[in-house]
């Protein structure tokens, strides 16, 4: 089986669970742009449980951000390239003046080094960075389930209501 071809069978099965949901088309897409938003933040350990978290806080589907969240994991082996990406944009948008960071070498990536205190001065630029791939895509994901629920929904009335 083709990558693509699981990639497409993973959207359709969580569009599927999406569908399940019996919550209004806003509250299950806020879900979703909350779980993606979520998604791209380098808090690994608490991802899901931010979620879920502000899907209660804002009254949206704790499911859908769950669900959304989970599909963040089809990225896994391109993770740490985001991640590098996030932290250089970060650290562009916090440097004054404006700079790129220097070059990583395989020495600054030895285990040894992740949890030393020094790990915030990386986390804090990875998060800002993050940022700007967060916020679009929860916007743009946002509007594409609201739209496809609501349009499953008129199309499901549509069945049930008996013509004359």
């Amino acid at each position: 089986m083709k990558t693509s071809d699981s990639l497409k069978q993973l959207v359709k099965t969580r569009y599927g669970q999406l569908k399940q949901i019996r919550d209004a088309p806003q509250a299950v897409a806020g879900g979703v742009a909350i779980g993606m938003f979520w998604g791209f933040t380098p808090l690994l350990g608490l991802k899901t449980l931010l979620s879920i978290l502000f899907a209660w806080t804002f009254r949206c589907s704790k499911i859908s951000a769950a669900i959304a969240v989970s599909l963040q994991d089809v990225l896994t082996p391109i993770w740490p390239f985001f991640l590098r990406w996030e932290y250089d944009f970060g650290f562009w948008i916090l440097s004054h003046p404006h700079h790129f960071p220097k070059r990583l070498d395989s020495e600054d990536a030895h285990i040894k080094y992740w949890l030393h205190f020094n790990t915030l001065e990386i986390l804090w630029p990875t998060f800002v960075g993050s940022l700007l791939f967060a916020v679009p895509v929860a916007l743009i994901s946002y509007w594409i389930v609201e739209q496809a629920l609501a349009r499953y929904e008129r199309m499901r009335r549509h069945r049930l209501t008996p013509s004359a």
